[in-house]
């Protein structure tokens, strides 16, 4: 069993989007490779609370892998070493004692540093408010079967609605495109029946919006995917295209 760790942390540090940030070099030690990345964390705050220094910034809420929010870029990977995770799913274990572990916020135009490791990442929200609802009033829950809906397209819904919105394909991309969380978005609802009075407008509008966000373009490296802890495929990257193009050739604005 692998005992209690010593680690050095290597922690971006930044009062707000308009000062200068640097980085703050942090000794632990007798971490348990129990902890998740951060529990480790907590510790540390602990310890620059207790000397009465500043703790560190960083966003967390479920820690359960659900609400997106612990976006920390490790080691030069988002999220951490592990496929498939999220930070706070990330356990110590991952490392070996006497580890350095270099911490970065996500690092993107469209995603302004807020403090330390938490940065913006609101413009998933307007993205989303641009065109990501139905119209239709679907009431209270119906039969499963009155609205049949072919167990292929059901499936590959609910893949795009697993997206949790974290930024790890912006974080990823080395031009900052946030394609992936987009076409996630659109093909949760362009798949299905309830989605289709909004089609082509939502992809028109979510694009626009994106695009007014300044994110980048994307050139399919594939790196999204690839360190999407939901593990979202590029297929919907090429029906996001699909559905845009469709919507731009039968448009009936002039």
């Amino acid at each position: 069993m692998q005992g209690n760790m010593n680690l050095t942390l290597k922690v971006w540090r930044q009062k707000n989007k308009k000062t200068q940030g640097r980085m703050e070099t942090y000794s632990l030690s007798g971490i348990s490779p129990d902890m998740s990345f951060l529990e480790m964390f907590d510790v540390l705050n602990e310890q620059l609370i207790a000397k009465g220094e500043e703790p560190v910034a960083f966003d967390h809420d479920c820690r359960e892998g659900i609400c997106g929010m612990c976006s920390m870029y490790i080691n030069g990977r988002p999220h951490g070493p592990k496929g498939g995770v999220t930070t706070c799913q990330l356990h110590m274990r991952s490392f070996s004692d006497g580890d350095t572990i270099v911490v970065e916020p996500w690092r993107a135009k469209a995603f302004p540093v807020i403090k330390d490791l938490v940065v913006d990442r609101s413009a998933f929200d307007r993205i989303q408010s641009a065109g990501g609802f139905v119209s239709v009033n679907t009431g209270n829950a119906r039969d499963a079967n009155s609205i049949p809906i072919p167990k292929t397209d059901a499936d590959e819904a609910f893949s795009a609605a697993a997206c949790i919105g974290c930024g790890a394909c912006v974080a990823a991309c080395k031009n900052a495109s946030a394609m992936l969380f987009v076409s996630a978005k659109v093909s949760q609802f362009a798949l299905l029946p309830q989605g289709q009075p909004e089609r082509k407008m939502r992809v028109e509008r979510m694009v626009a919006q994106m695009d007014e966000e300044g994110f980048g373009s994307c050139t399919n490296t594939g790196a999204c995917s690839a360190e999407c802890p939901k593990e979202i495929s590029l297929e919907h990257i090429a029906r996001l295209n699909r559905e845009y193009f469709g919507a731009k050739l039968t448009s009936e604005k002039v």
